[in-house]
């Protein structure tokens, strides 16, 4: 059996580089998730997939390992891969299921069974919310080991006085999604998981809690003098569970591989060990090749051959993903992608609130304002975009300031009172056009060379006394007077 390989183009506009030795490496990367399945069973038994429950509780003898057991494929499993395949635009293929073998008290069979040259998930990408595109390599199912517990010592297995194993972990179905080394900074590392946990959640597929284990990720780490196309010999990075771990730990690898070739030392494939309280990266073991795993076919599980028109119908269940939501509201908003207002509605589950505001005939600069900035704490999402959309409509036509919206919307929240009645209740009018234009005329006589910067200065003095100006004219309206009247009249008043 041959594994599929990479290839080596990566497209990025932004790298990471490391200066050592007076020569600059660049960062290639490529991520390994290890996503658990929202499954009500295991992947090859009837047990319990439930996170939480006492040790070695939710176990069978198929989970055990003991003789005379055979396995069962679980369909829902299936399925879910299936529609995370969908959710990325990838192709889904016949599979097999195979034997890795391998020694360790976690996998008490001895082998663990995989899908390793016949993955039922093959290509597809990731498109990351400021617009570089993580293109996928694979995504195979495998059941999940047991959990070591070293105690005593470091808490590592070298160091610990005895180990303990829960079985319950054991054989939980998991989807390894292997990217292509197209991560070319840390950054790019936090938000491709970002983006990828939030696709499997906006699919069903997984939970994504990664401080549950539901989520864990290896890093597949190696640098290059930057102009040359080999890529250079790789370390993986084991079970970061954290994104600000992953953004560390890769950082300091390509830094400790940078240094070791300026001085002429070669980078050893390895697993590596990530210690977040020292902020290094130690060896664990060489790092393994697919023939020390003895790969074979599974000999007690038939090839999976899932039917198109299932296929087709996983497909037209499934919701917008992240990237299509961005997407959509930017063009209803008539902003440009990557905006980060917008991925950060999207993130929070608010667009649907800012498109049907939209749609309702708000004005759409509002909108994105008050949903990201006014209604992100909790019961935010709660306010009907039609009761939204009024509250702006008051706001644009000058019948409440942009102050005195931001008070009604916090009523709102939790509130089935109309704009109009929250209004009426705080005692919010609109300011009289010329006491308006008096308050600003006094405000201005009260700090005559503050007002001969302005009028006289550049933009950044001009645009930084705006904000002083206006500040002073809704201090002395107790917040009555409309920001954006007020920077009007200050920039006919300086005749600009």
């Amino acid at each position: 059996m041959t594994a599929p390989t990479a290839p080596t183009t990566i497209d990025s506009d932004e790298v990471f580089t490391v200066e050592a030795g007076g020569t600059t490496f660049e960062l290639v990367c490529g991520l390994e998730v290890h996503a658990e399945l929202a499954t009500a069973t295991k992947m090859f038994s009837g047990a319990p997939n439930r996170f939480g429950d006492e040790p070695n509780t939710n176990v069978d003898p198929v989970t055990l390992g003991l003789p005379g057991t055979l396995p069962v494929v679980n369909e829902r499993a299936i399925e879910l891969a299936i529609r995370f395949g969908l959710a990325v635009g990838a192709e889904i293929r016949p599979s097999v299921f195979a034997r890795k073998n391998y020694f360790y008290p976690d996998m008490p069979k001895n082998f663990q069974i995989s899908q390793y040259d016949q993955p039922i998930v093959v290509d597809g990408s990731i498109e990351l919310p400021g617009g570089h595109v993580v293109g996928l390599e694979r995504a195979h199912l495998e059941e999940d080991t047991g959990k070591s517990t070293h105690v005593g010592g470091d808490g590592r297995i070298t160091g610990a006085e005895y180990s303990l194993v829960d079985y319950n972990r054991a054989g939980v179905p998991l989807l390894e999604i292997v990217s292509r080394p197209h991560v070319r900074t840390p950054e790019q590392a936090r938000q491709y998981v970002a983006e990828l946990r939030a696709v499997l959640v906006a699919a069903g597929v997984s939970d994504g809690k990664m401080e549950e284990g539901s989520l864990r990720v290896d890093a597949n780490v190696s640098v290059r003098p930057v102009g040359t196309d080999a890529l250079g010999t790789r370390c993986e990075i084991k079970n970061l569970n954290s994104l600000r771990s992953l953004g560390r730990a890769i950082e300091y690898e390509a830094r400790r591989q940078a240094d070791l070739i300026a001085v002429g030392e070669r980078v050893e494939q390895q697993t590596r060990h990530w210690d977040e309280d020292s902020g290094r990266t130690s060896k664990m073991r060489s790092k393994e090749e697919a023939d020390d795993y003895r790969y074979f076919p599974e000999p007690d599980l038939l090839p999976v051959t899932p039917d198109p028109a299932w296929i087709d119908a996983i497909g037209a269940a499934l919701p917008p993903m992240p990237a299509a939501r961005r997407r959509a509201v930017a063009d209803a908003a008539g902003v440009v992608l990557p905006d980060e207002t917008v991925a950060l509605i999207v993130e929070r589950g608010q667009d649907s609130q800012a498109l049907d505001a939209i749609t309702a005939g708000a004005d759409a600069a509002r909108v994105l304002v008050h949903v990201s900035q006014n209604l992100a704490g909790e019961g935010g999402a709660s306010v009907a975009p039609d009761r939204l959309a009024a509250l702006i409509a008051l706001e644009t036509s000058g019948a409440l300031t942009a102050t005195q919206a931001k008070a009604v919307l916090a009523e709102m929240v939790g509130s089935d009172a109309t704009p109009e009645e929250i209004a009426a209740a705080k005692g919010f009018e609109a300011m009289d056009t010329g006491a308006l234009e008096a308050m600003v005329d006094e405000v201005i006589a009260a700090h005559p060379d503050e007002w001969e910067t302005f009028r006289t200065g550049d933009d950044k003095a001009r645009g930084k006394l705006t904000g002083f100006f206006v500040g002073q004219v809704m201090r002395a309206s107790r917040g009555q007077a409309d920001g954006k009247a007020v920077t009007d009249l200050l920039r006919r008043r300086s005749g600009a």
